[in-house]
Order: structure tokens, then C-alpha cells, then sequence
């Protein structure tokens, strides 16, 4: 008798744990903005692997996502920038709790590889360069390019320039490695992983300008808590390595 049923506890016991285990781990929805992208990349299996949970993650442009949980997009986690993130928080839309600055990087010009690298060590050396340029990609609705299309005014050569807006960074990337666009404006970080294309430097100091990324919890987040250590996570020291490899600095 007691060899029958002490192997029926052993299997109900192992069921049991199995059972609790499940229960514990959790699929977190993140949306996270492309100005972040690579760095989550990396962090996300390691952060799989340590708590158990489980990250579906759709990448895009920040205001977009703003858009979307405005009209009722169910979300755990947003990675977008400060200002869209504030505004959420005042809506009710994201928990003021645990909001998190992660990272930053500062914007860049990026060219073809292999083509000649012009001068844009100073602004003057910028103006000129961004004048001569046959064609120079920024993405129209991004804010590295908003800030850009602002810059050109602001030096005086809006009407110098010959600009080819794109919808998106990535369409920006693909243009200049496929010679439709002779310069390109993106976040560094966002230049680093493009194939084709290379940094050719970040804007002169004078003119320079930081894409910032934080991340926060959705106010009626299915996996509040889980979603919390992810952005604790995010945030850990231990991973500067990994966002200043991306080119992005430590938020």
C-alpha cells in the first residue's frame, strides 16, 4: 500500500510546484520606442532568464505608441520619452510610481559606408556640409527629427538644404545605405546597427541635442508587478555596459 501511494504524493507534489511556478510567471506587453531598441534587445532574454517572466515586445515611434494607449491600447510597460511619458502619467494612462529615466543619446549624422566623410566638427563646418549634401533623410515624425527640422531654421538654412523626410528611423537608415539619401539624422544609437551606414559623427557640441528614454508602468497593467521589476530591471547599474556599448549613456 505504501509503495503505491508514496509515489502518487511524489507525482501530486510535483504537479503542485509546477503548478505554482506557472502561476508566478507572466507574459508583460511592452512597447517600447525605437530610441531604446538595442538595448532592449540585449537586456530582454537576460531578464527572461533571471525572473521567469516572459517579454512580448513591439518596437516603434514613441508618439505613436502615445496614440495608440490614448485609444485604449492595453500595455504593461511603455518606453517612450519623458515628455509623452509625463503627459500619460497625468491621464492616468501610466502609474507615477516607479518611472524610470534609462538612457540617452545624442544624435548623429550617418553616411553610407565606404563614402567620404565630410566635415562637421563645428557648426560652420555643419552648415556648410549639410548645404553641399545632395540629399540629407530625417525622420519627419521621430523626435531626433523634429528637433533637426527645428535646427535648420534656427541656423538660418531651412532653404539650403535639401531634405527628404521619412516616416520612421528605419526608413531614414535604408535610404542612406541604398544612396537615396546622401546624410541621414537619427539617434546614434540608431545608427550603430544599421547595415550599410556609418557614424559619422554625433552634431557639434554647440548644436547637440539627447533623444531620452523612460520607461513606466501602465496604470491598469494586467502584470503591475512584474512590469515593475522590469523597469527596475531596465534601470540596474550593472547594464551601463550594455546601453554605452549602443551608444547611448546611463539615464
Amino acid at each position: 500500500m505504501r509503495r503505491r501511494v508514496f509515489p502518487a504524493i511524489v507525482l501530486g507534489l510535483c504537479a503542485w510546484l509546477t503548478s505554482v511556478a506557472g502561476a508566478s510567471a507572466a507574459e508583460i506587453k511592452v512597447l517600447c520606442s525605437n530610441g531604446l531598441r538595442e538595448v532592449f534587445a540585449e537586456l530582454r532574454p537576460e531578464f527572461e532568464r533571471a525572473s521567469g517572466h516572459k517579454v512580448a515586445v513591439t518596437y516603434g515611434l514613441a508618439a505613436a505608441f502615445k496614440q495608440q494607449i490614448e485609444a485604449g491600447e492595453a500595455f504593461d510597460v511603455v518606453v517612450v520619452t519623458p515628455p509623452l511619458l509625463d503627459d500619460m502619467v497625468k491621464q492616468g494612462k501610466v502609474s507615477g510610481d516607479g518611472r524610470a529615466t534609462i538612457a540617452r543619446a545624442g544624435i548623429g549624422i550617418a553616411i553610407r559606408a565606404g563614402a567620404a566623410r565630410p566635415d562637421i566638427s563645428n557648426p560652420d563646418a555643419f552648415k556648410h556640409t549639410l548645404a553641399a549634401a545632395k540629399s540629407v533623410a530625417f525622420a519627419k515624425a521621430g523626435q531626433s527629427g523634429v528637433y533637426f527640422a527645428g535646427l535648420l531654421t534656427r541656423l538660418g538654412i531651412a532653404d539650403q538644404v535639401k531634405t527628404a523626410p521619412q516616416a520612421t528611423g528605419v526608413e531614414v537608415g535604408a535610404a542612406v545605405a541604398h544612396g537615396d539619401a546622401e546624410l541621414g539624422v537619427l539617434p546614434v544609437s540608431e545608427i550603430l546597427p544599421v547595415k550599410g551606414v556609418e557614424l559619422l559623427g554625433p552634431l557639434p557640441a554647440e548644436l547637440q541635442s539627447y533623444v531620452v528614454m523612460a520607461a513606466g508602468v501602465g496604470a491598469g497593467a494586467k502584470e503591475g508587478a512584474a512590469a515593475a521589476e522590469l523597469v527596475k530591471f531596465l534601470k540596474s547599474p550593472e547594464h551601463v555596459p550594455v546601453i554605452k556599448a549602443k551608444g547611448m549613456e546611463p539615464g
